[in-house]
């Protein structure tokens, strides 16, 4: 009997020992990190633009059409800036995607690998970031530091670049730069672009957290990032997050699913603050007063600060955020503060001043691939 139990264990020693030395032994520029470890999130600023500098267009998820891609390319030529169009834009795949995963990665490649190029917007989001994630390595991304811009789908390229080391921003894309560039969601992300960031004063709201609390700031919209869970794009498994979360024409009770999957993947425990930014057009099949009043109830045990109603996200407010930044959250009775700890001209926003226009509902929704 004791030699059949010191064969089990030798045998268990061997098959770990040998598990060990194949994962640190691994040829890859990846580091090999234990399921349960978080990484360390340090990222880089890319320089901040100065007039004449070249501005990619590409299209990484859903098509765009070229009207609204040439009208963008007009806003940023009055910005100062010299556009240039991914040379597989325009291209439609399925029906529906901006080219094949191919055509896709290449445009990203290009605008990342010519260094005449200095900043990439997206054009649109939709649906497709997630088919590219295996494509791109951390390290390609790492070499050529540049800031690139988009929301939505986007959320996907933003957790590459933050688990690269790269900050990138959280903004407005050309489906909505076509429409002049002239409103506070375009201008305050011209700002950023050239080097004025924002530190933005809101107003209070009776679903806030109080408390202060700094941290990496991760996150996008819920539905695209919570699948990444566990891949190259995770940003979540850093440490001393700062999560932002938003959502356009969902359920409540899928975006419940969806915070209950970071909550068991021990995404919230690693949390220093959260910040809910629009839920636009979302469902109300609860009696919850809103989605933040249902999240509220989720985190009010957790111990740290929640901003709630923060102008970000598919709402006609699409306010920048620099991602994979570190940023301090100070959530009072009175109201709150959100700003970004790095180097720069500082702007203060007071974003209960801030009024564009209503966009249709149908509108938001196709641009955001909800409807055809």
């Amino acid at each position: 009997m004791i030699q059949a139990k010191n064969w089990v264990m030798a045998a268990i020693l061997t098959f770990c020992g040998a598990s060990v030395f194949t994962a640190c032994s691994k040829d890859d520029d990846t580091p090999v990190v234990p399921p349960d470890q978080p990484v360390v999130l340090d990222c880089e600023k890319p320089d901040y633009l100065k007039a004449g500098d070249k501005v990619a267009l590409i299209s990484p998820s859903y098509f765009t059409p070229m009207e609204n891609v040439e009208k963008t390319a007009d806003v940023l030529r009055g910005w100062g800036l010299e556009p240039v169009i991914g040379p597989n834009v325009g291209k439609v795949a399925y029906g529906k995607y901006a080219g094949t995963v191919a055509e896709r990665v290449s445009d990203i490649r290009w605008a990342l690998n010519d260094p005449s190029i200095k900043a990439v917007i997206c054009n649109r989001g939709g649906y497709g970031t997630i088919q590219l994630i295996d494509q791109l390595t951390l390290a390609e991304l790492k070499a050529s530091p540049k800031w690139l811009v988009g929301f939505s789908d986007i959320s996907t390229l933003h957790g590459l670049l933050t688990r690269a080391g790269v900050m990138s921003i959280h903004g407005t894309m050309s489906s909505f730069l076509a429409k002049g560039g002239t409103d506070a969601t375009s201008t305050l992300m011209r700002d950023l672009l050239l080097g004025k960031v924002p530190r933005y004063e809101l107003p209070a709201h009776k679903q806030n957290i109080t408390g202060k609390a700094t941290g990496t700031l991760v996150g996008g919209n819920i539905c695209t990032f919570v699948p990444n869970l566990g891949s190259n794009a995770d940003a979540t498994k850093g440490k001393d997050l700062i999560l932002f979360v938003e959502e356009v024409e969902e359920s409540m009770h899928n975006i419940d699913r969806q915070m209950r999957i970071l909550q068991m993947n021990g995404v919230l425990d690693r949390c220093r603050g959260i910040v809910l930014g629009e839920f636009t057009d979302c469902g109300k099949e609860f009696t919850y007063e809103s989605v933040e009043a249902m999240l509220h109830e989720m985190l009010k045990d957790y111990d740290i600060p929640v901003l709630c109603g923060f102008p970000s996200g598919h709402g006609d407010v699409n306010l920048p955020l620099v991602m994979g930044s570190n940023v301090t959250i100070d959530v009072r009775t009175d109201g709150a503060t959100l700003q970004f700890n790095i180097d720069g001209e500082q702007q203060q926003v007071n974003t209960a001043d801030i009024t564009v226009p209503a966009t249709p509902v149908a509108v938001r929704m196709r641009l955001a691939g909800k409807i055809e």
